[in-house]
């Protein structure tokens, strides 16, 4: 009965690497090479119907032979566009809550409830917060209402993402006061994502509450990585108590 698991953060850009390639399979490569049980996907486009590379998710997730869900946020090039979450172990539900705030782009909250084994689940949640600080801050409010994080909850939660705070602003602080965070100062020095080649900001992050013990966290910083996306991967092991 597996009581351990890797998960990962990771925005994709679209599959779009810093030379300017559009690869899926890149992208997949990556996520091989960090074997990630459950891996949270930002700035995905899935085009369906079409040819395989342009159904980002469905691609990918068939590349690794994983259980995928997406959240679509907004249409782009005819496609759909949002927050993917690809599973190693089953997805049992999902819900795509709508965090967007009047006036700024689209945004949501996938939340999928994967069964990691006989007995156990996790409540996982894929954000993608919007650049604006107020509006982050209305968005980090209302994913602590009683709809999304602190509805009854029967699982150890985890909310990870790319949030586009690269200081410790409200939607941080908010969220720390109800989870714990995955801290790279106790397990690397490096901690910054973004950008790729030469990170300078910690924009993506992960958040888990006390029902979970993390064992290692890093930042995967590899050839192949540092040109896939704008961002890099951030890895965390974790077990359950």
């Amino acid at each position: 009965m597996k009581s351990s698991f890797r998960i990962a953060t990771y925005n994709i850009h679209k599959c779009k690497g810093l030379d300017l390639q559009t690869s899926p399979l890149r992208i997949a490569d990556v996520l091989r090479e960090i074997d990630a049980d459950i891996v949270a996907l930002q700035e995905v486009v899935s085009v369906q119907n079409g040819a395989a590379k342009d159904d980002q998710a469905r691609f990918i997730a068939g590349e690794l032979g994983f259980d995928y869900r997406i959240g679509e946020n907004r249409r782009h090039l005819g496609g759909l566009y949002g927050n993917v979450i690809l599973s190693r172990f089953p997805i049992k539900e999902t819900r795509n809550h709508d965090i967007t705030v009047p006036g700024r782009e689209p945004r949501g909250c996938l939340h999928a409830d994967i069964q990691v084994n006989s007995n156990d689940y996790l409540h996982i949640y894929n954000i993608h917060l919007g650049t604006a600080f107020f509006e982050r801050r209305k968005q980090a409010i209302r994913l602590l209402d009683a709809e999304i994080l602190n509805r009854d909850h029967y699982a150890p939660r985890i909310m990870l993402g790319d949030f586009n705070e690269w200081t410790r602003g409200l939607a941080s602080r908010l969220l720390k006061s109800h989870f714990r965070s995955a801290d790279l100062r106790e397990h690397l020095p490096r901690k910054r994502t973004y950008p790729g080649i030469f990170p300078f900001l910690h924009l993506d992050h992960i958040y888990y509450d006390n029902h979970l013990k993390i064992e290692n966290a890093f930042v995967h910083r590899t050839r192949l990585a540092l040109v896939a996306s704008d961002h890099l991967p951030l890895v965390a092991d974790f077990c359950l108590k």
